[in-house]
């Protein structure tokens, strides 16, 4: 039986996978503190627009992120919805986020903020990262964390770390860390 797959289909679909992992892998570096996975997630001459708490440079966010996530013991970005056009080495995407982050005790809270993240991405010497990338906020709500809920429920299995103490590194072999430390 004779394929029907087209070189072009295929290098397609294989962009796709490379523009979604590079989305994920952005994620991974912000929540487990590891800035130079997130370096390598943007170009050199890339820029990065979070709002009114950051807009620049790709070398000034990756300066800017140690700061502003020290006020979280614990962050976690989920994507879905993840909408990609591509036209030969140049793509855009939108991306569904919910974005979670806790503040330590004796006040922990939860922020949990809802948006999108609207790229432009380039493929440059065969690697697709991100030439620009936006942050949209959808919605924001703030909540009490009930601190001995969180205790007995945390107590019963591993616990998250934001930084290279967490579980995944002991147990991802393949999934090495790229800061010395976070």
């Amino acid at each position: 039986m004779k394929s029907t797959t087209s070189v072009d289909e295929l290098r397609l679909l294989a962009d796709r996978a490379a523009l979604q992992d590079l989305i994920y892998k952005y994620c991974r570096g912000i929540d487990r503190r590891d800035f130079e996975l997130v370096r390598e997630c943007y170009h050199d001459d890339a820029t990065d627009d979070h709002g009114e708490q950051f807009r620049g440079t790709r070398d000034g966010f990756i300066a800017w992120l140690p700061g502003a996530l020290a006020q979280f013991e614990a962050t976690q970005h989920r994507i879905s919805n993840v909408l990609l056009a591509i036209d030969g080495d140049y793509a855009e995407g939108e991306s569904y986020a919910v974005a979670y982050h806790r503040t330590p005790p004796p006040d922990a809270k939860e922020l949990v903020g809802t948006g999108r993240y609207v790229d432009n991405f380039e493929r440059r010497n065969g690697v697709w990262k991100f030439s620009h990338r936006m942050c949209i906020n959808d919605s924001m709500s703030i909540n009490a964390v009930d601190p001995a809920v969180f205790k007995d429920w945390v107590a019963a299995i591993a616990v998250a770390q934001p930084n290279e103490n967490d579980p995944s590194y002991r147990n991802l072999r393949l999934l090495t860390r790229k800061s010395a430390s976070g």
